[in-house]
């Protein structure tokens, strides 16, 4: 059976001052079409070196990444990449930050209103369409972060990588950016790979949870099915045993099992925040 995306055996040695670092080890993942997959562990597991390693960022040391059949070893308009800082261009206004992406990519196979249609459209899945007008220096952090997911989403990818995407926003920016993606996702069926910290956020909107072990040699420690009928509503699963159930299988890998030696203060903070006993 050939598996949407194939993560296989990879792992990555880095060269540095002090010798090699081997930073991800035998890493083996499998993905099917259409699902949204969660990445989390603490600080040093090589969360974000899997993700680079699918974007075609860094390549692998050993083992092979696959995508639909093709071997990813550079960077592809199949894979958009939604880092935690927005990357706009600050010259640009909404619509032409969004119109650079969709001009690299379909300049050859869509004419003008053609290309001014998709872009409305793809502002329009993030309720950005008010906005296009706007300057980056015009708008908030929560819709600076829906322009690039607006962006992402519009070169069509096969894969939808999303590296803490919600991170620098305040709680309620946070959430109504997650309620966006899972309508967008629902809407789209894209195949989506998220980093994350936010235990919580992983459950609410995955239909997987990879838990990576503590580096370095870092590894796929645990995955945890999410089998939560879909739409979700956050405010039904708060009292909902299957979500408090796959909520409780991350904590205790996080803390019980797989807890770091010299945590981070900021790490710490906010996976206790995600704690029962914090609420």
């Amino acid at each position: 059976m050939q598996h949407f995306l194939d993560i296989s055996q990879i792992s990555k040695t880095f060269n540095t001052a002090t010798g090699t670092y081997e930073a991800l080890q035998n890493v083996d993942l499998k993905i099917q079409q259409g699902e949204f997959v969660s990445l989390i562990g603490h600080s040093g597991c090589g969360k974000s070196t899997v993700l680079n390693l699918i974007a075609g960022l860094l390549d692998v040391t050993t083992g092979g990444i696959f995508l639909d059949g093709k071997q990813i070893d550079e960077p592809g308009p199949d894979r958009a990449v939604v880092f935690q800082n927005h990357a706009l261009m600050p010259w640009l206004s909404v619509y032409d930050n969004i119109g650079l992406a969709v001009r690299a990519v379909f300049k050859k196979t869509k004419n003008r209103a053609e290309m001014d249609a998709w872009i409305m459209h793809n502002l329009e899945l993030v309720n950005m369409t008010h906005a296009k007008n706007k300057m980056p220096n015009e708008i908030s952090g929560g819709m600076k972060q829906r322009v690039g997911i607006a962006r992402a989403l519009a070169m069509q990818p096969k894969l939808l990588l999303m590296d803490e995407p919600f991170g620098a926003l305040d709680a309620l920016t946070r959430a109504q950016l997650q309620d966006s993606t899972m309508e967008i996702h629902r809407e789209l069926g894209n195949t989506v790979i998220m980093i994350t910290h936010d235990v919580d956020e992983a459950v609410l909107l995955s239909d997987r949870i990879v838990m990576m072990s503590n580096g370095p040699a870092a590894t796929v420690g645990q995955v945890v099915d999410v089998n939560l009928p879909r739409p979700r509503n956050r405010l039904a699963l708060a009292e909902d045993a299957q979500f408090n159930h796959c909520r409780r299988l991350v904590l205790d890998f996080l803390y019980a099992a797989h807890t770091p030696a010299e945590p981070q203060n900021s790490e710490v903070a906010d996976l206790k925040a995600s704690r029962p006993e914090a609420a």
